[in-house]
């Protein structure tokens, strides 16, 4: 396992698959480093790659306007993705890209040692929770594995395409407010 430095150093000078070669910037993550909690989205979009942060877009904004309905923000957890380069015109990143990345990944878990892992839309999920996972049928849901409760919410992308699933939404970031109280993680 890398130190946070060593980490962060390897990804910038990444060239493990061909996302590489459009990125502006390696988009490495951002937030406490000794969080319990935990985002995880499915890759940077073109705000993110051109800031090298992730979730500063629209949907950025959206997710820190869900975060504070719970008393979280950029502060108190930590926000990464599957993968660290932007797809081209923001597509699902392939499966040989996330296999590209998912060491990195794996290692932020490893020195953050979160509680609670949420997956912001499909592809996390898909990645970190089950290879057949449903989040139109599962979103909310809670499992454990190692230790570590996982759940998934939609993208904050989805629910700028399709405000009618925010009431859906607002119910699964209650239940990680109760999660959260349930583990002594927050009053």
């Amino acid at each position: 396992m890398l130190n946070w430095q060593e980490l962060e150093e390897k990804c910038q000078s990444c060239t493990a698959c061909p996302l590489c070669e459009t990125r502006h910037n390696v988009v490495f993550g951002v937030g406490d480093r000794n969080a319990d909690v935990m985002f995880v989205g499915e890759g940077p979009g073109e705000q993110e790659d051109l800031k090298g942060e992730p979730f500063v877009g629209p949907a950025g904004q959206l997710l820190d306007d869900m975060l504070s309905i719970i008393d979280i923000d950029r502060t108190n957890c930590y926000i990464a993705n599957i993968v660290k380069c932007r797809p081209p015109r923001n597509r699902d990143p392939q499966e040989p890209e996330q296999d590209a990345c998912i060491g990195y990944l794996r290692n932020q878990f490893a020195l953050i040692r979160p509680k609670v892992v949420v997956c912001l839309g499909r592809i996390a999920a898909l990645r970190l929770i089950s290879p057949d996972y449903r989040i139109t049928r599962e979103h909310g849901q809670w499992t454990q594995r190692s230790g570590i409760w996982f759940t998934a919410l939609y993208h904050p992308s989805a629910l700028l395409r399709d405000p009618s699933k925010r009431p859906e939404t607002f119910d699964d970031l209650l239940s990680l407010r109760e999660k959260l109280k349930e583990l002594g993680l927050r009053s």
